[in-house]
């Protein structure tokens, strides 16, 4: 274990609460419940001490018809609940991201925006059309100049000004989407198909796609995309195959590895990435290096996100 690392946190979207774990052990240590259904994803920003945890509704993507509107702030010192974010009009609150100056930024997918969240204050200041039918998942590079969406139904990809809180216009792609990430150069957008085990290379600066990509050994479609802090991998999970493909960002030397049932979004520490399975109640760990499985344990009822601070 990083000796900066003083704890985990996963997001237990199949048992609507909260954990935190042992950074060493991966004993369940608390547990925060009474959330309104249902805990979705999760940002952890270890500076402030804060998480940020949505409460997306009962649904699924394109199928929310009670959609939630409160985004949770946690306090990971004090390990409760700072604030909730009451986000209305907008709903079914989604992915959530840091961008510059610490300011926070969240899908609204049933709403199609995209929110600002003013960390100091703790309050929604803004939202950002993004021309959709809903809004999906976001990402930013590391510039803070761009922010783009990944629009599921619409097989579009939406691009923000981000200083400017405008909407640029959208790029489109070949088939539905599930997820996306951008490099931290902001040179290169990767896109998962919700319909095919393939991903869609863009160039942002180009505002095309320039490649598709079959995903090997992982026989369907895919989910959640993301680029390792330094940015020399790129991690894939296949929700519907229980497989996480780990590549160069050129997808030249792609690895599947076998994890546990409906692996989600992931975390990355000292070396091993750490993946939740929403299907079973398992995490697994995975060695980056050697790009096969290490270890793994249980944690709630069918975690969805994971982080450490």
């Amino acid at each position: 274990m990083s000796n900066s690392t003083r704890g985990m946190i996963a997001v237990d979207k199949m048992g609507c609460q909260i954990l935190f774990l042992n950074p060493s052990t991966y004993e369940t240590e608390t547990v925060l419940e009474g959330f309104q259904r249902t805990v979705h994803e999760l940002l952890v920003v270890p500076e402030a001490d804060l998480a940020y945890v949505p409460i997306f509704g009962d649904g699924i993507h394109g199928r929310n018809p009670n959609p939630g509107h409160t985004l949770h702030v946690i306090d990971l010192k004090k390990r409760k609940v700072a604030k909730s974010i009451d986000l209305t009009p907008y709903v079914g609150p989604h992915t959530v991201r840091s961008g510059p100056g610490g300011m926070v930024y969240i899908t609204c997918e049933n709403s199609a925006v995209v929110a600002v969240i003013d960390p100091n204050r703790l309050e929604m200041v803004d939202a950002i059309e993004s021309g959709s039918t809903n809004g999906h998942r976001l990402c930013i590079p590391d510039d803070g100049q761009r922010l783009y969406t990944d629009n599921e139904e619409d097989a579009t990809i939406s691009v923000i000004d981000l200083p400017a809180r405008k909407l640029l216009g959208q790029i489109a792609t070949p088939q539905k989407l599930a997820g996306i990430a951008v490099s931290g150069d902001g040179r290169a957008v990767i896109a998962v198909s919700d319909e095919q085990p393939v991903v869609f290379m863009i160039d942002p600066k180009a505002g095309k796609v320039t490649r598709e990509v079959t995903l090997e050994g992982v026989p369907k479609a895919a989910q959640i995309v993301r680029y390792s802090p330094d940015g020399a991998l790129v991690v894939v999970t296949s929700l519907n195959s229980n497989m996480v493909t780990l590549t160069d960002p050129d997808f030249e030397n792609q690895a599947a590895v076998p994890v546990g049932d409906q692996p989600m979004d992931m975390a990355f520490r000292d070396g091993e990435l750490f993946v939740p399975c929403q299907g079973d109640g398992s995490m697994h760990v995975i060695d980056i290096a050697k790009r096969r499985h290490k270890q793994s344990f249980r944690a709630g009822t069918g975690c969805e996100s994971v982080g450490f601070f």
